[in-house]
This record gives C-alpha cells, structure tokens and sequence, in this order.
C-alpha cells in the first residue's frame, strides 16, 4: 500500500520518472550507511525486539506522510525524507527477521518454511498494492493510514513469536567482527556468486519503479490500475512459493538458479514493449514467479550455510546486495528512463539482465554446476 502511494502521489506533484527512482535511492542509502551496524544488532540483541521497534518506526514516519497530506505541507523533500526514516527501519529489520527463521524452524525444514515466508510476503503484496489504489482513491492519507496501522499489527504479531532462548557471545566489537559478515560470503564462491547473480540482473531489470509512468502514460489506467500492475509480480510470485513449499528443491539449484534469471530477463523485455494491459500483467506475472525461484535459492543457501553466530551479519549482507538491487536498480531505472525514455530504458534492463546471467555463467562455474543446498 505504501509504495502505491508513495508513487502515485510523487508522480502527481512532480510528473517526473527520475523522482521515482530516487524514491529507491533515499531507501538505499540508508542501507549502505547501515549495514556493518544493523548486522551486529541482529547478532547481539533479541531479533524479535528488532523487529518490533522497527515496525513502530515505520509506523511512525507511515503517519507522518498522512498528516502531511491532510496539512497540505507534503512535498517531494518530505517524502524522500520519510521514505529515507522508514527505509533506515528496514535496514535493521531485514537481517533480523531474516535470522530469526532458523530459531523457530529446524534445519531441514528453512528451505520450504522460506519458501512459505516468501509466500506469505507474496500474499500482501497482492492484497496490498490493488487495496492502497482503491484507498489512494478516496484520500492519500486513508492510503497511508491503513499502512500504517498494518506495521502496528505486524508488530503485535513479531511480540508473539516464541522462540527457543539462545545466549548470544558477547565477542568484543572489532574491525574483523564488524567485516566478518563480507568477508565470509567472499570466501563462499556459492554465496558471493548467487547474491551478485542477484545484484547486477535486478539492478537492471527494475522496471517495476516506472510502474506509475506506465499506468498512467503508456496503459492509460489509474491508481487502482497501478495497484494491479504491481501485484501481478506478486501473484507469479506467490503461486510458485507455495509450490516451492509443497515441493522443495532439492536438485540441479545451479540450473535452475540460472534458468529463473533468464526467464526474469525475458518477461522485462516483454513488459518493457507491450502497450497492452492483459500482456503487460502477463509478462510482470511470469517475471515474478522467475524472481521468486531465485529467492528462495538464494536465502536458502545463506542461512543453511551460515553458522547461527554469524547469521545476522551476513544477512544484513545479504540485503544490502538485495537493496542495492532493489532500490538502486529503481533508481538506475528512473535514470535512464529520464535520459532514454521510459521503453527503452525498461528494454535495455532485460536485455542487460540476460548478459548477466551468461556472464555468471562463466564467472561462477561451480554455482552452475550446484546441485543441493548441503553440497
């Protein structure tokens, strides 16, 4: 809800495309300044109270974007402000949440039960994006207080996760501890080449940031035909997770890790030159459930071979590889819409995302040649 609002309204004070990659690049920055503190919180202190504080963050700046458009004071600066505190929260929950899956389900069970994490994310982003069109229509702040009330009520539920107590080593805070994050996925080839195959193929294809361009200049719809737009992704997205739940996998993940990039290429290009709305859902619909193999291949394999120890630096990692994907690539891609327009721009991605993956494929051939997770 919150990101099809934020959109909307931006691109109806401003009506430019490079505002809404910015949008991804105050979420960015924060990350990037973050990273080597978040990764220790996540090790040191309790997840869940990571979590919950960071949902009350977000609560809170959610709040914030409302009574400026009640007051009328809401502007570009004030949005990217807001979306920089809220962006900053997520930086610390991410490798919170992301560790905290371990402590409540065994080992043999983090590849489905991510695969039903992922699904459950994949359930809102549906619900969420079509919902927040309906609400935009009817006040922003309505949009942005519904948001808000949501990160209230996931708090309440992160309150009630019960975990087994674990006493976490309280080892002195050093240049090696504070890298030892970076520096273990680097002498993982498996991990470094899975989370920069990720990286560069979605910092290209992030044709989902020129969303509200296309809605309104290319597909001629509106809010709510944004909110569609942007939970097609979702719904690829949320069939092939709960696939991947019922059926783990557990064979040939280097194939199929390449294989699903490739597919995300394809459907960027697709996307990128259709003038139909029934063919722009399709192809954002497969694009999303390519994305989602990856997802769950690649978070799967990092916290299966990171020691619990060192799970929340290497997530915190982890996603910043994920919100430099993310989030630069929604900025790399407003760029280039604004330098190229918005076709080609989204054009270039694909075809970009596909050189990708040949690339790795030659880069990294032992992540091609990957068969099960232990391996």
């Amino acid at each position: 809800m919150l990101g099809v609002a934020v959109g909307w309204q931006l691109y109806a004070l401003t009506g430019s495309a490079l505002d809404l990659g910015v949008v991804g690049l105050v979420q960015f920055v924060p990350m990037v300044l973050l990273t080597l503190v978040v990764g220790q919180v996540a090790d040191r202190c309790d997840r869940r109270i990571v979590v919950i504080v960071c949902e009350i963050v977000k609560a809170a700046g959610v709040a914030a974007l409302a009574l400026g458009s009640i007051g009328g004071w809401q502007g570009r600066t004030s949005i990217f402000a807001l979306v920089a505190l809220i962006g900053a929260a997520q930086a610390f929950e991410n490798p919170a949440m992301t560790a905290l899956v371990p402590e409540v389900v065994p080992r043999p069970l983090i590849s489905p039960a991510m695969a039903w994490v992922i699904s459950a994310g994949q359930t809102a982003q549906i619900v969420g994006p079509a919902l927040g069109g309906l609400l935009y229509a009817v006040g922003p702040d309505v949009a942005y207080f519904t948001a808000g009330g949501g990160f209230v009520l996931a708090g309440v539920f992160a309150a009630a996760i019960r975990v087994e107590r674990i006493v976490r080593t309280r080892e002195p805070v050093t240049l090696e501890s504070v890298f030892s994050g970076a520096a273990f996925i680097w002498s993982r080839r498996v991990l470094l080449g899975t989370m920069s195959l990720d990286l560069f193929a979605v910092l290209l294809g992030g044709a989902t940031a020129l969303l509200p361009v296309y809605a309104r200049d290319i597909l001629g719809t509106g809010p709510f035909g944004l909110g569609l737009l942007r939970s097609a992704p979702a719904v690829g997205a949320l069939a092939t997770s709960v696939f991947l739940a019922h059926y783990p996998l557990e064979r040939r993940l280097g194939a199929t890790l390449f294989r699903s990039v490739i597919v995300f290429g394809l459907a960027t290009c697709v996307f990128g030159i259709s003038t139909s709305f029934a063919l722009s859902i399709a192809a954002l619909t497969v694009l999303g459930a390519a994305d989602v193999v990856s997802m769950v291949i690649r978070v799967s394999l990092a916290q299966i071979r990171t020691p619990d120890a060192m799970r929340g630096r290497v997530s915190a990692v982890h996603s910043l590889f994920t919100g430099t994907s993310n989030q630069l690539g929604a900025f790399e891609s407003g760029v280039a819409a604004a330098l190229l327009g918005t076709v080609p721009a989204v054009l270039l991605g694909g075809v970009g995302t596909l050189a990708i993956a040949g690339l790795w494929m030659a880069l990294f051939p032992e992540l091609r040649r990957l068969g099960g997770f232990e391996e």
